[in-house]
């Protein structure tokens, strides 16, 4: 793992929530910040604020809507073209339940919103930027998933029925764990390590307040897990686990179970593939 002083990291939806947080905490430590969203007004105002309280800091902004895989995969073909190394990656951006729970949104490519944005993007940017996170080794991944996880039903993966926001989101972020583990598998020996984890409860952010839930703890509660998977370096081996805050900690059971894991990795590739022309 690089110093501080010289370490690169990205971190996915920083423009608000506890992505801010963790990216004006992740300043404090030195190197170079990569900060991501999908608003370039907000992206240059977190930004700035970085630059203000840690001028040592680099900070460099990338702006791309997750929610339309052609712009992720331009977001990895960005990155990898102007960063010459990449140690950490956090996959923090999210929709949430949403404003209106009983209405079913759809992404750029026509997939559920919640499972492309929580999903399918977390893990086509992470499969576009692997050469320079390998070449970085020892990097590590982070993802951020949910205590809320609901098994995902292969016959009706896109919620084509009985649609419910936060249900949706549940079994996005399950999927996004089940990632986690498949990725750490077939990473292992690399150097790069892979982790999700359940940052904390009911933080005061916007996805909570959208659906219409009580805050219960500050982003604050939730950024100090997040930087220890990232930092500490008693975790450098660490991967392929699921943590609850601080807590190795069990997922969902649907998360252990090989034959869901291997219909979602068959699906998730499938949907995330890029055409044969922009590759």
């Amino acid at each position: 793992m690089s110093t501080s002083a010289q370490r690169t990291t990205l971190v996915t939806g920083a423009t608000s929530g506890m992505g801010r947080d963790l990216a004006l905490a992740l300043a404090a430590h030195g190197g170079t910040l990569l900060l991501h969203g999908r608003d370039a007004a907000r992206l240059d105002g977190v930004a700035a604020e970085a630059r203000a309280a840690h001028p040592a800091t680099t900070v460099r902004t990338y702006r791309a809507d997750l929610s339309d895989l052609d712009q992720v995969h331009d977001l990895a073909d960005r990155v990898r073209a102007a960063e010459p190394h990449l140690d950490g990656l956090v996959h923090n951006a999210v929709a949430g339940g949403g404003a209106r729970p009983l209405v079913r949104e759809l992404s750029a490519q026509g997939h559920e919103l919640r499972f492309a944005v929580n999903h399918l993007a977390p893990h086509a940017l992470t499969r576009g930027l692997l050469p320079l996170l390998t070449a970085s080794a020892p990097a590590r991944v982070v993802n951020v998933a949910s205590i809320g996880q609901e098994e995902i039903d292969f016959d009706d993966v896109m919620r084509e029925r009985e649609y419910e926001g936060l249900s949706a989101y549940c079994r996005s972020k399950l999927a996004l764990i089940m990632s986690t583990f498949d990725l750490a598998e077939e990473l292992s020996g690399t150097g790069v390590t892979v982790n999700a984890l359940h940052p904390a409860h009911l933080m005061d952010t916007p996805a909570v307040r959208a659906y219409g839930l009580t805050p219960a703890v500050g982003t604050d509660e939730g950024v100090r897990p997040t930087l220890r998977l990232l930092l500490d370096p008693d975790l450098a081996g660490t991967t392929g686990r699921y943590f609850d805050r601080f807590t190795d900690a069990r997922a969902h059971e649907q998360a252990y179970d090989p034959a869901a894991r291997a219909r979602l990795r068959e699906l998730t590739a499938r949907l995330t593939a890029r055409p044969a022309s922009v590759r």
